[in-house]
């Protein structure tokens, strides 16, 4: 028999909390030279990938 792991809700103002820690720092890596090449880079990755569906 398999026990199902009792879900539970995380409360939006902890989600709230959270996101307001990390947003800043989330920036500052996309706004880095570091943050840049790698969105370029799956950017990249992104479009071979539209190529091989479509």
């Amino acid at each position: 028999m398999v026990r199902k792991a009792k879900e539970e809700k995380i409360p939006q103002y902890e989600i709230d909390t959270l996101a307001r820690c990390l947003l800043p720092e989330i920036q500052r890596f996309f706004e880095s030279e570091e943050g840049q090449k790698e969105f370029r880079e799956w950017k990249r990755k992104q479009k071979l990938k539209k190529k091989k569906i479509g």
